[in-house]
């Protein structure tokens, strides 16, 4: 918005207009520190987050894995938005900081139970499925129970486009992470259909 107003402006300084000029106040002006503010504070959170991943899963790769998964739901941000006509503003970058943890989170429970069925013996290739179908019923349900309680406030003025941007996000990257996450495992570790029998370092 201000590059348009920015050019706006030139152009009545072109047509002999100087008289007026144009000033971003009120909710325009609110939303672009929050979102500044936001943006200062985005590469600390983010060492923070990979941090925490790292000591979790207690591996670069496996944190590096989860980490990737984060941007899953921005397909389903967007169309949601869209869908529903609502803006992507200051509250809705919100929501997508919280989809983020959210989709990292079931990112983290089906890493996890694929390295507890290895450490229990079980093939690799056998422990990737078995754990995204193990899986997939509380991640599913999990899911749901948030999409569920955005609902009520979706409907609300100033807090509906962080709902629906969690809404939308949350049931596309729910899918995605269940079809594409246990893949991306298979490949990132090079996971044969052949038993495996030496473990990841």
């Amino acid at each position: 918005m201000l590059p348009e107003l920015r050019r706006l402006e030139q152009s009545w300084a072109q047509q002999g207009l100087l008289g007026y000029r144009l000033e971003v106040a009120g909710a325009v002006e609110e939303s672009s520190k929050g979102s500044s503010s936001i943006a200062v504070g985005m590469p600390v959170m983010l060492f923070i987050t990979f941090t925490l991943l790292m000591l979790q899963l207690h591996s670069f790769s496996r944190a590096m894995l989860v980490f990737l998964t984060g941007p899953l739901g921005l397909a389903g941000v967007a169309g949601a938005l869209l869908v529903l006509n609502r803006p992507f503003g200051f509250v809705a970058l919100l929501g997508v900081i919280a989809l983020m943890g959210m989709i990292q989170r079931n990112s983290v429970i089906l890493i996890d139970q694929i390295e507890q069925d290895r450490a229990r013996g079980v093939p690799a290739w056998d422990a990737v499925v078995e754990a995204a179908v193990r899986r997939m019923r509380p991640i599913v349900l999990t899911a749901a129970a948030a999409v569920l309680a955005m609902i009520p406030l979706s409907r609300s003025v100033f807090w509906g486009p962080m709902a629906v941007a969690i809404m939308g996000g949350l049931i596309v990257a729910t899918v995605l992470t269940l079809l594409s996450l246990p893949a991306m495992y298979a490949a990132w570790f090079r996971v044969k259909r052949e038993p495996a029998g030496s473990s990841l370092t």
